[in-house]
């Protein structure tokens, strides 16, 4: 199979600073200006969502990839245990907290998730701009044992690096990948790079996708336009996400109306929404920056009233947890949030402990 294929590219949309072609991203302020520059979100003057055009894009992604074995959907082992897994009960993720280039320190937070969690997300590093690859990351964390749900950003690299990088991870055995479009440069600690984005989550869905990776993606369900987010995730689903990871939005109940939200519009991926794990106020801090997150309610005012911090962090995220998955309607639950620099290992203890008390590693 020859892999000289030439895409036809998308029609990207002027004046979008991640030349996305099926925006808006999560990144939408409240006001409906951009995470950027403080102007209106392109988009959010055109006809939405952006319909998915299976337009031969699928194909080309699928022959510039490694082909499939026959009859085997998921091509990596940790991918088809959680696939097990998930037809069980709800998935519990956590994040993966460890500085940006240290490979020193993956060791310590993996032993606080072993036996814990039953995947790890490893995405961008807060404001942190230069990272590991992904390839790289995933081999340092997956030689622990523990499963890894890979974040993958069209930030930094063309689609040629891409494919590089999404088939180095299908050979590393990874549970699946998570495609985002990724941060723009200027939100971020090296405003003087010059971005990418060749593709974006969307394109590149059916890339890891045709190398039997399974697949997830983000939504933010706070931000504009908010009527039409569950169409815009069915429109991924269509291209050929398996899961849908959102921001944090809200109470039990208003994550629960958004996903009836999503299949009225016709998707059927799980939704498995984000849990915040704030033990400090460094944590606090880092929440706050997150666009388009909404905090259950009384969220701050609770943790901070209380004496010890710490515990009551961990006792608001165990509550909203389980309340979470009591709805009934969530594919399970991903629990994040930030780490004070040089605690990374003592955050990820934390992060078991809420994990264990949602069923995860069961």
């Amino acid at each position: 199979m020859s892999p000289a294929v030439v895409e036809r590219p998308a029609h990207r949309v002027a004046g979008c600073p991640k030349s996305m072609t099926y925006g808006p991203c999560g990144g939408v302020n409240g006001d409906g200006t951009c995470e950027v520059d403080p102007t209106p979100c392109v988009f959010l003057q055109r006809d939405l969502p952006i319909r998915w055009a299976d337009d031969g894009a699928r194909a080309a992604a699928a022959a510039t990839s490694v082909p499939q074995a026959p009859g085997e959907a998921v091509t990596t082992l940790a991918g088809r245990e959680l696939s097990d897994i998930a037809r069980r009960r709800p998935l519990v993720f956590t994040g993966f907290p460890v500085r940006a280039m240290r490979s020193d320190v993956i060791g310590a937070t993996a032993d606080a998730l072993a036996g814990s969690v039953d995947a790890v997300l490893s995405g961008d590093a807060g404001r942190s701009r230069v990272q590991f690859p992904p390839s790289y990351r995933a081999a340092l964390i997956t030689r622990t044992g523990l499963r890894l749900w890979m974040g993958f950003n069209s930030r930094d690299r063309n689609r040629t690096a891409l494919d590089r990088e999404l088939s180095s991870l299908r050979s590393l055995g990874v549970a699946g990948v998570h495609c985002v479009t990724g941060d723009h440069t200027q939100t971020g600690d090296r405003p003087d790079a010059r971005p990418v984005f060749d593709l974006e989550s969307t394109t590149t869905l059916p890339r890891a996708a045709a190398l039997g990776l399974v697949t997830s993606f983000a939504e933010s369900p706070a931000a504009p336009p908010v009527a039409e987010r569950g169409a815009r995730v069915a429109e991924k689903e269509r291209a050929g996400g398996r899961l849908c990871l959102t921001q944090y939005a809200g109470d039990a109940d208003e994550v629960a109306a958004f996903v009836t939200l999503c299949r009225d519009a016709g998707a059927s991926v799980p939704v498995v929404p984000g849990v915040p794990l704030v033990v400090d106020r460094n944590g606090a801090a880092l929440l706050a920056s997150f666009h388009a997150a909404k905090l259950p309610h009384g969220f701050v005012e609770r943790l901070f009233a209380a004496r010890d911090v710490r515990a009551e962090g961990i006792r608001l995220a165990v509550e909203y947890g389980r309340a979470l998955l009591d709805t009934g309607v969530v594919g399970g639950v991903v629990i994040a949030g930030g780490a004070r620099l040089g605690a990374e290992a003592e955050y990820a203890a934390d992060l078991a402990t809420v994990a264990r008390e949602l069923g995860g590693g069961s």
